[in-house]
């Protein structure tokens, strides 16, 4: 049995990786007997498979990919795809413009006047995003699968926004609409929320299938399709807001018929919900039913709510065969700076220690979600530029990798992080039972397809901790060190 550890450090807001052969014993051989400071692996009681890890490419990520040399763009898609990289396997890719598109825009300009869809054209996709990820299936050492995600529909299928009923501070709504024009109620739009009419379901549905046979007609291996982005969220961007009911309903009667007649029901994966951990359990619980259930593949979930690790574990049990797919995190802050409620209170924390707290927040959530039976997790944009952007609304987040004016690029210690993970547990990996001693470090464990483990250990403390890894009668003795994320691979 061999085994090796992976450290990474951030020190002044670089980081640095250092990678450690760590003897293994026999626990017979033991002076004494092993009973504190143990954390144990159990290779033979197994859960969910993790399919893989993943990422977004919007349309602001692609322009940005746009401003750099042949050179750095092939050098950033191989950070994320390459069997060097993070190793990504998803791709998440909006259905017409999100808040990250540089402008409002559809594949079908004015549905009213053209019913039939005949000025149907993704040619906007064709020059952003669908080149990229062209680029990122040919790195990959293994085959990609897209998720289509739309965030509104046609406007003028639309009811005018309601005054939104989200807690607005999860996204910093107050301050994006104290930037943003008034809000017209009186007028259907993208932005701002305003519901599907009843009378417009069928056509979304043929709107939907049409863009996701445009998408295979281009060769793109689209495998899966949320109903809804952020399903409850009226923000000042593209949104549409659905009841679990209505989304029932456009899914039963309207999206998996359309669906079926084009050949595309049981090929392509269809995930409700795709919005915060907080109400994933209601809204499954009410559109899946014995007429749904073999409609709805899995559920997919948001970050900004908080941990709600149990709503995840709960859905595991009330929905088994369900996937259950991370889709979506970022930190809700420009990259180095302060939120701006943090600015508000007299925060003083420095860009470093900000990213810092960024990547140790992405592991301890999916370090949370994996025990709780997470299979796939996808992450919001692959880059943003300085100011979180580009974006068609005001305001930004940050993202794993800042791209700077003249097209170069900076990975964050969220990057590094996030290859704790993709990196070490393989597509296919099963997570196997493991026992802690204290909740200072949080830990994963997984077996990939080689029967090799991955252990990945978040301490978030100020203390550097011992432990003895207890695995099928050998001992292996770690050091995790305070403020760091490691990797434990064990072989044989």
């Amino acid at each position: 049995m061999k085994a090796t550890q992976v450290t990474t450090f951030a020190v002044n807001g670089q980081t640095f990786s250092k990678t450690l052969e760590i003897p293994v014993t026999l626990e017979a051989d033991e002076t004494r007997h092993l009973e504190s400071n143990v954390l144990n692996l159990y290779p033979d009681i197994t859960f969910q498979t993790i399919e893989g890890f993943g990422g977004a490419i919007t349309e602001s990520v692609a322009s940005l990919m746009e401003t750099m040399s042949p050179q750095t763009r092939k050098e950033f898609l191989n950070e994320y795809f390459s069997p060097e990289g993070n190793r990504y396997k998803f791709i998440r890719m909006p259905i017409d413009s999100c808040d990250y598109s540089l402008e409002e825009h559809a594949a079908v300009a004015d549905p009213m006047a053209d019913p039939e869809f005949k000025t149907f054209s993704i040619d906007r996709d064709l020059r952003y995003g669908i080149r990229a990820m062209k680029e990122a299936m040919e790195i990959s050492p293994e085959p990609l699968s897209i998720l289509l995600s739309p965030w509104s529909p046609p406007a003028c299928w639309k009811t005018p926004p309601a005054r939104p009923k989200n807690d607005a501070s999860v996204y910093g709504g107050d301050f994006f609409s104290s930037m943003m024009p008034p809000v017209d109620y009186e007028k259907p739009q993208r932005c701002n929320g305003g519901s599907l009419k009843p009378e417009h379901y069928g056509d979304w549905a043929r709107y939907l299938v049409k863009y996701m046979k445009a998408y295979l007609d281009e060769g793109l291996p689209v495998t899966m399709l949320s109903v809804q982005n952020e399903t409850v969220a009226a923000t000042n961007w593209d949104s549409c807001v659905w009841t679990a009911q209505e989304q029932k309903t456009f899914l039963r009667d309207h999206l998996y018929p359309e669906m079926e007649k084009a050949g595309l029901a049981g090929k392509i994966q269809i995930f409700i919900w795709d919005h915060n951990k907080e109400r994933l359990l209601e809204y499954a619980r009410e559109i899946i039913d014995e007429t749904t259930d073999h409609m709805v593949d899995g559920i997919a979930f948001h970050w900004y709510s908080g941990d709600h690790f149990d709503a995840v574990d709960i859905a595991q049990h009330l929905f088994p065969g369900k996937v259950l797919m991370s889709s979506e995190c970022c930190c809700l802050h420009v990259p180095g700076q302060k939120s701006f409620f943090a600015s508000l209170s007299g925060d003083s924390t420095t860009p470093e220690t900000i990213e810092f707290q960024d990547a140790q927040a992405y592991a301890h959530d999916m370090i949370g979600d994996l025990n709780a039976g997470m299979h796939r997790w996808i992450d919001w944009n692959l880059c943003v530029d300085k100011n979180g952007g580009p974006r068609h609304v005001p305001g930004g987040f940050t993202g794993p990798i800042v791209v700077n004016e003249d097209g170069t690029f900076r990975k964050t210690i969220t990057f590094d992080y996030i290859g704790h993970f993709s990196k070490y547990i393989l597509p296919g990996a099963v997570r196997i039972a493991s026992t802690r001693c204290d909740s200072i470090t949080e830990m994963v464990a997984a077996k990939n397809p080689d029967n090799s483990l991955a252990l990945v250990l978040l301490n978030r403390s100020a203390l550097d901790k011992a432990y003895a890894i207890r695995l099928n009668g050998h001992v292996i003795r770690v050091i995790v060190p305070a403020q760091t994320i490691s990797t434990v691979q064990i072989l044989g």
